[in-house]
This record gives structure tokens, C-alpha cells and sequence, in this order.
């Protein structure tokens, strides 16, 4: 089973930056789409609730976003160091989430579940990003 750990989260500014990073063990991580998705104060602790925020093909060669993280967050990954990264600018308080990363079969992106969190096979414990007005 592939462990992932998540860094990099914190309480900000509107308008700073953060870098998230997710680290994988294990072999799988270069053959595997990865993805981000993060869950809002307040939502029920459930798979299905956490929201699509990144995903990121096998290869890295394709990026795929939700419209609001469009222009401001940057999903990447170097396969060599098992690491993917999330960078985020010019956050705003809607941003305040637990953040967490996902790994799934190699496959899965593109297609119609990469934004499904139910179709991602492991995921990290989670970190905190706030963002104060």
C-alpha cells in the first residue's frame, strides 16, 4: 500500500502564497495519476465530500483544474523524488480547507472519475490551509 504525506500548509494572508507537497513510498508513484482535493470547515468528514481542486497524469504531461483554482494553483510532480507538489497563489479565505492528496491507477486521468474522489486509491492524512481577509 503506497503512503502518502502532505506538507506545507499554514495560515496566510489573502493574497499570499503556499506550496504544498505530497510525498509517496513505494515503487507505484511514477505510474499512478495523483491528485489534490480539500475538505471545508464545516463539511461532514466523508470521502465523497472532500472537493476536486488538481489532478496530474502519470507522466505529468497533462494538469487538469476546478474553474476556481484556474490562474492561481499549479499542480506538479517530480517522479524521481516520488513528490508532487501543489502551488498555490493568490488565495483567498474560500481557500481555508484541509488539503489532501490522492494517488490512483494510471489510467484514471484523463477520464470522467479523475475528479471523483471515490475513484482514488490512497490518500494522506491531510493539511491545514487557512487563510485570513
Amino acid at each position: 500500500q503506497v503512503q502518502l504525506v502532505e506538507s506545507g500548509g499554514g495560515l496566510v494572508q489573502a493574497g499570499d502564497s503556499l506550496r504544498l507537497s505530497c510525498v509517496a513510498s513505494g515503487r507505484t508513484f511514477s505510474v499512478s495519476a495523483m491528485g489534490w482535493f480539500r475538505q471545508a470547515p464545516g463539511k461532514e468528514r466523508e470521502l465523497k465530500e472532500r472537493e476536486f481542486v488538481a489532478a496530474i497524469t502519470a507522466s505529468g504531461g497533462s494538469t487538469f483544474y476546478v474553474d476556481s483554482v484556474k490562474g492561481r494553483f499549479t499542480i506538479s510532480r517530480d517522479n524521481a523524488k516520488n513528490t508532487m507538489y501543489l502551488q498555490m497563489n493568490s488565495l483567498k479565505p474560500e481557500d481555508t480547507a484541509i488539503y489532501y492528496c490522492a494517488i490512483g491507477s494510471q489510467y484514471l486521468c484523463p477520464g470522467s472519475r479523475c475528479n471523483d474522489p471515490t475513484s482514488f486509491a490512497s490518500w494522506g492524512q491531510g493539511t491545514q490551509v487557512t487563510v485570513s481577509s
